[in-house]
């Protein structure tokens, strides 16, 4: 079975550069509802594999996306 993890964003527009990032380099990710468990500025968040946490943290970083916090479901 999968184990998922989230990111959270402060802003849409930090959410969907890095939806478009994570996408050209491969990463399977969906874009869904905050869940209710984590609080958050924007009502969008990114699920992805939790065993890319890493690498996906590596290319967030590299390109100076912000995040509000990595968790996992």
């Amino acid at each position: 079975m999968i184990e998922y993890g989230v990111i959270l964003f402060h802003t849409t527009s930090s959410v969907m550069r890095a939806e478009k990032l994570l996408a050209k380099e491969g990463f399977a990710i969906k874009l869904i509802p905050t869940p209710r468990e984590f609080s958050s500025d924007c009502g969008v968040a990114l699920r992805f594999d939790w065993t890319q946490c890493q690498r996906i943290k590596g290319v967030l970083d590299t390109a100076g996306v912000e995040i509000a916090g990595i968790h996992q479901l």
